[in-house]
């Protein structure tokens, strides 16, 4: 149950709400905390244009709108973005993630698969006991649980020993070349 911190409970008429931020600032009302403005270039260009028809049932052309640039001059955003994920750096963080995540996902994807299958056809091969009560099928099931969990391990010890601290330097390559562009403000 959160605490009212002295403020007055409830959605009557004529009562304000408030939007506790995280960092430890002030509350501000909820209607300025919904007028912040998010600058990210790839938010304004996530989907823009993909699936849209031109109207006659042709798919129109994919067209990525531009970043929102403060004074309208120099480079938008989206192109520091562009630039950054051009880069010998950028790709070979991408290199590495796909060198683990397709061999792993072919392999663990092919043992669920062959359970599956041999759960379904040959059920006298699943139903044989393996130690007491416990059959094959129920060890291969519970090799599953334990397979994922192995993955998810494999999965985060890779990333934090090959990728993660390139991401890092990219992230922050990124965040000053975006800042230089705004003026020297954040």
């Amino acid at each position: 149950m959160q605490r009212s911190k002295g403020r007055p409970r409830g959605g009557g008429v004529g009562q304000e709400s408030w939007v506790e931020p995280l960092d430890g600032h002030d509350p501000v009302p909820a209607e300025e905390a919904g007028q912040l403005r998010y600058d990210d270039p790839w938010y304004d260009a996530l989907a823009s244009g993909w699936g849209e028809s031109a109207g006659d049932g042709a798919q129109g052309p994919a067209v990525v709108p531009s970043a929102r640039t403060e004074g309208g001059s120099g480079p938008a955003a989206a192109d520091v973005y562009l630039e950054v994920q051009r880069s010998a750096a950028f790709q070979d963080v991408r290199r590495r993630y796909r060198r683990f995540v397709v061999p792993a996902f072919a392999v663990f994807f092919a043992w669920y698969v062959g359970y599956v299958v041999a759960a379904t056809t040959v059920p006298d091969l699943m139903a044989r006991p393996v130690v007491g009560a416990v059959n094959v099928a129920m060890a291969a099931g519970l090799g599953q649980f334990l397979s994922t969990f192995l993955l998810t391990w494999a999965y985060a010890r890779h990333a934090r020993l090959r990728r993660d601290r390139a991401a890092l330097e990219l992230r922050w390559d990124t965040q000053e070349l975006t800042r230089g562009m705004n003026g020297g403000t954040p």
